[in-house]
């Protein structure tokens, strides 16, 4: 039995959970459906795998850029709060409940092929860190509610398997309108505010322009330079903070803001320039990265199409969208961070003290990848004002769910720190709320939310996704401008699916096109 879980756990911690070894595997069973040759096989399983190291490259350099930019925020505001970090309350969970996730895990994407192979819901979840996150969080309201380790596992494994086919499925008409076919869906756990973000824009930017279509002054052309214009930005805002926390803490505490700490002002504020450009260069990174994983997966899925889940769909990371609308990615970072100040304020003056919701601090991470792709997605139905309303509704979402989904954390609620995206709120507290009542009763009322979302999910993809609604279909008449589906080709072997033409960052590298 030692054994058994040993392997288990090999494959769920070396493997499954690590999205480039589990996409490079991916890629070659594709390619190896489509009987290629072993060069290109290897060759394309190799780049794949690069292209998600890059995207996590990158996404570890905007960590580290936004971390003392956080510090800054924290001190410049006064707040004391928890701080939502996936990574760090799964490590805090891990300890106690390893075993339980690890095979909830295995069972859970095993029912989602399952499900992918025999309902209409073809899309495979791919973004194995996030399959860690769900899991770990469903193990945790469960197995807090008193039941079982084959309770937690099985029950929570059904939940995992739904959620992973469901929620690409209730976001895939949005995700299209972004990307203009159905190559990829979204495979990140923030669902629920990338729809809220692409329901806004439809709402508010019927007759705004694309963020993309900056109208600037001859002398400011240089900005329509994505890595230019977001780095000069981050550093403004740098600058900005910096300089706010020098004066409200003063010398000894802002200078040790940065991790090898600062001489003096000068260094201080030439420190600060310098994390403002490293987040530039950290987000052409995650673009480069995204551009060549696409340039093999989805070839690959075509022959995953065709020999085991039949009409298959990758559903991929957040950042998979951000070189549809990179100027929309920066201004929904800073939208959904705005939003998140302002639940925060929500939640002080008025939310803690009469409900005793915890006070959750925006946090950078979440509201970068979150709040960027919750721009694009504003942006694809609402332009400009969608971006950043849009963005503004997601920062409001992953504010006031973590507060309401640490009340039936048990325990793990004192830990200061909670998970972040919009799903792991909304889902974990309507499960955990129900686990509350124990008994039988309670597994039956888990079991009927997750065949609600299972229903609604096939209900959308049948008679929304599948009949090709377009959720900016009528700001496209309005302004009377092509809809992003007419600027893709297709291919006569992919039928009537569309290659995304995502075009590079002026002045990024592009990796060379698939053999």
């Amino acid at each position: 039995m030692n054994v058994v879980l040993a392997i288990a756990k090999f494959i769920v911690n070396e493997i499954l959970s690590q999205p480039a070894y589990l996409i490079g595997i991916i890629t070659a069973v594709g390619l190896i459906a489509l009987r290629k040759s072993t060069g290109q096989v290897v060759g394309g399983a190799i780049k794949a795998t690069l292209g998600f190291l890059l995207i996590g490259a990158g996404a570890g350099l905007v960590v580290l850029s936004l971390k003392p930019l956080g510090i800054m925020i924290q001190g410049a505001l006064g707040a004391h709060g928890v701080i939502p970090t996936n990574e760090a309350i799964v490590a805090i969970a891990q300890a106690q409940y390893g075993a339980q996730v690890t095979w909830l895990m295995i069972l859970g994407f095993a029912i989602s092929l399952a499900l992918a192979r025999f309902t209409p819901l073809h899309y495979v979840f791919l973004t194995g860190h996030h399959m860690l996150f769900m899991a770990t969080m469903l193990t945790m309201v469960l197995a807090v509610a008193g039941f079982s380790t084959p309770v937690v596992v099985c029950v929570g494994g059904i939940l995992l398997g739904v959620v992973m086919v469901s929620f690409p499925a209730l976001s895939q008409a949005y995700t299209r309108r972004v990307t203009g076919g159905d190559d990829v869906a979204i495979g990140h756990f923030g669902t629920a505010g990338y729809i809220a973000a692409g329901a806004t824009g439809q709402l508010v930017g019927k007759r705004s322009r694309s963020t993309e279509e900056m109208n600037l002054p001859e002398g400011l052309r240089f900005l329509r330079d994505s890595m230019v214009a977001t780095a000069l930005s981050m550093v403004i805002l740098y600058l900005t903070l910096a300089i706010i926390y020098l004066v409200r803490v003063g010398q000894d505490t802002a200078f040790q803001a940065f991790e090898t700490g600062a001489t003096d002002v000068g260094n201080y504020l030439m420190k600060a320039v310098s994390q403002g450009l490293q987040f530039g260069i950290a987000v052409a990174v995650i673009l480069f990265g995204v551009r060549t994983i696409l340039g093999e997966l989805v070839p690959a899925f075509q022959g995953i199409a065709a020999r085991v889940v039949p009409g298959a769909i990758p559903a991929l990371d957040a950042p998979i969208v951000f070189p549809y609308a990179q100027n929309a990615v920066l201004l929904g970072f800073i939208s959904s961070f705005v939003g998140g100040l302002v639940m925060l304020g929500v939640l002080t003056w008025i939310l803690n003290p009469a409900f005793g919701l915890a006070l959750v601090l925006p946090g950078l991470v979440p509201h970068f990848f979150t709040g960027g792709a919750a721009g694009v997605y504003g942006n694809a139905t609402g332009g400009r004002r969608g971006a950043v309303l849009g963005a503004f509704v997601n920062g409001l979402l992953i504010t006031i769910l973590p507060a309401l989904l640490l009340k039936v954390l048990g325990p793990f609620g004192d830990e200061n720190t909670t998970f972040g995206d919009a799903d792991f709120g909304w889902f974990g507290t309507a499960i955990g709320t129900a686990a509350k009542m124990g008994g039988w009763g309670a597994i039956a009322i888990s079991l009927c939310i997750g065949v609600v979302i299972l229903l609604a999910a096939m209900l959308v993809q049948v008679k929304v996704v599948a009949t090709g609604w377009d959720p900016g279909a009528r700001r496209d008449s309005i302004l009377g401008i092509i809809p992003p589906a007419a600027h893709y080709e297709v291919p006569p072997e992919v039928g009537t699916r569309r290659y995304a033409k995502i075009p590079p960052p002026h002045g990024a590298p592009v990796p060379p096109p698939p053999e």
